[in-house]
This record gives structure tokens, sequence and C-alpha cells, in this order.
């Protein structure tokens, strides 16, 4: 299971994520949709541990 509890993530005055709360449960299929420059890859990236948040946990 990945819990992910008020995230936050900026890049000096522009904030990309702004307190993401989700849960996935193991087998489960998620897909990550949005327009350009939404944080997806942010996201993804914090969730891999490549990119520090500011606040929040996974």
């Amino acid at each position: 299971m990945i819990v992910i509890r008020d995230l936050v993530k900026y890049f000096h005055h522009l904030h990309v994520l702004k307190g993401v709360t989700t849960t996935v449960a193991s087998g489960e299929v998620v897909v990550i949709i949005g327009r350009s420059g939404s944080g997806k890859s942010t996201l993804l990236r914090c969730l891999n541990m490549l990119e520090e948040a500011q606040s929040g946990y996974v």
C-alpha cells in the first residue's frame, strides 16, 4: 500500500504540489493524468524519493 498525505512541493515561488493526499492499495492500477505543468512528473519523482517535498509524507 502507498499512502501519500499532505504532500507539498514548490520550486522557488511556484507551488507544484499543494497538499496531495491519496492511498493506493496493493495491486491497484492508478493513472495520473493532467495538463502540461500540473505536477504529474513531480509527484512521481517525490514518490520515488528523487525529489524532496517541503512537507507531507509518502
